[in-house]
């Protein structure tokens, strides 16, 4: 199992429109990647905005993190106070309930 990372400072106010976009745009990008098995995208109070999505394959994690990237310079820029950062790399803890 594998994730893909993304991570950006959002402008103040901006969590309804960047949840909106990201339905619309990101999870149909994300979901359509092979190997494709979870997204989760969280929002803290500083308004930092982390996108997680899980994969089987590491190249499916990073594929989805090429894909993302281009999609948030793109789609999201005004939103978001400087650029995005992506990782990708093994999950080496997880648990379920």
């Amino acid at each position: 199992m594998y994730a893909a990372i993304r991570q950006a400072k959002a402008k103040s106010g901006s969590a309804e429109e960047l949840a909106r976009r990201i339905k619309d745009g990101a999870v149909p990008i994300i979901s359509d990647v092979d190997g494709f098995r979870a997204y989760y995208v969280v929002y803290a109070g500083d308004d930092t905005v982390t996108a997680i999505s899980i994969f089987d394959k590491f190249e499916q994690a990073e594929e989805a993190n090429r894909r993302a990237v281009a999609w948030i310079e793109k789609d999201l820029g005004p939103l978001l106070a400087g650029h995005a950062s992506a990782a990708a790399g093994p999950v080496i803890v997880h648990t379920l309930a």
